[in-house]
């Protein structure tokens, strides 16, 4: 299935999945409600929407619906976890030393390293995992781990990293962005502090996140105003988009065994079509990974040359590295993991999801071998 109105083959899930239609009638049937907040009967019927909403989420990843926050971003959602439990730590005298790695996406990595701490990276294995925890032995203000990489999918030991921080008396904030909606979980069975979750990963709306948040330790405000959402996030609540994000969890968990299976078996045939069909590839993806990633490299070709020449073939997809000013830089989640920087610049990210099909697939081995060659002969920049 393409995109709406794109007109390519759309595999770039990991980045923002189409809206699910469920979320869409949600969204429009609520869209007219008014401030929940208002003590009128139109206010206390948006109220009502807005509970109901928080009710299905906190059912659905198992928490209370009190710590369910919504927020305006899953990257916002990190933010206030991450800044909130280092600033509750600090002021109940725990070090200012944050536990983290190199894998985190940029709302995490780069907000530990705004913070004034002293950071304190996880070692990772070739797989892109957390592999060594000793630096959670001794105490700090929080640990961070991502449940699932967005550049290879690769899920990571959450479980072992709680624990060995649990003994230090350590609270850890899990960004579970990539994960929610592929992979089952539960937030008072994990025992995370604090837990991230992002809408449009899901084919719920964008600018619609979750902040799982357990009452204590709690964050310590990082935004001020009007106490709405514990305090934590203030501001008039999205009620439409609140609805709209607990109908697409309903709905992704619903089908999420079957879905997986679909969409993990199109990501394996697209695996072994490439590895059929192009020369001299590495498969930065391995097990266990979410079911629809796949990050594969081809070495001597610029990632955002295979970009655009995919993009002028009607294929979407992305590169695992951040390119700034136009210079395409290898991803430090594949340096982390021990890729070697030219090879990490030659990568595409190949995400699917609910919309994907074989005609997807289809279409993607039938250009790749020709994009490869000529991204090859137009050389690294």
């Amino acid at each position: 299935m393409t995109a709406a109105g794109a007109g390519e083959h759309y595999l770039d899930h990991a980045a923002t999945t189409p809206m699910r239609q469920c979320a869409v009638d949600a969204w429009v049937r609520h869209a007219r409600d008014l401030n929940p907040g208002g003590q009128y009967a139109a206010g206390r019927a948006a109220r009502h929407a807005l509970d109901e909403a928080r009710e299905a989420v906190a059912a659905a990843l198992g928490a209370d619906p009190v710590e369910v926050i919504f927020t305006g971003a899953g990257s916002e959602a990190d933010n206030i976890a991450v800044q909130g439990l280092y600033r509750a730590g600090v002021a109940a005298g725990r070090p200012a030393r944050v536990v983290a790695s190199q894998l985190e996406h940029s709302a995490v990595f780069q907000t530990v390293r705004h913070l004034g701490a002293e950071v304190v990276d996880l070692p990772v294995d070739e797989g892109g995992r957390v592999s060594d925890l000793t630096a959670l032995a001794e105490p700090a203000a929080v640990a961070a781990c991502m449940l699932a990489n967005n550049e290879t999918g690769a899920i990571q030991p959450v479980d072992k990293v709680i624990a060995a921080a649990d003994v230090a008396g350590t609270p850890v904030h899990i960004d579970a962005v990539q994960a929610v909606g592929k992979v089952a979980v539960d937030f008072h069975a994990m025992g995370a502090t604090t837990l991230a979750a992002s809408g449009h990963k899901f084919g719920g709306p964008r600018g619609v996140g979750v902040l799982l948040a357990r009452r204590s330790p709690a964050p310590e405000a990082v935004v001020f105003g009007g106490g709405q959402e514990r305090g934590l996030r203030p501001g008039t609540n999205d009620v439409a988009g609140a609805a709209a994000f607990a109908a697409a969890l309903t709905e992704a968990l619903a089908e999420r065994e079957a879905e997986n299976a679909r969409v993990a078996a199109l990501r394996d045939r697209l695996r072994e079509g490439i590895l059929a069909r192009v020369d001299d590839v590495r498969v930065n993806t391995t097990e266990p990974a979410l079911p629809g990633h796949l990050s594969v490299s081809f070495p001597g070709a610029e990632g955002d040359s295979l970009i655009m020449l995919l993009d002028a073939a009607g294929v979407a997809a992305a590169t695992g590295s951040a390119c700034s000013s136009g210079v395409n830089r290898a991803s430090r989640v594949l340096l982390a993991a021990g890729v070697p920087e030219a090879t990490a610049r030659g990568t595409l990210r190949f995400s699917l999801g609910h919309t994907s099909t074989d005609a997807d697939v289809d279409r993607v081995l039938a250009v790749l071998p020709d994009v490869v060659t000529r991204a090859r002969a137009a050389g690294m920049a």
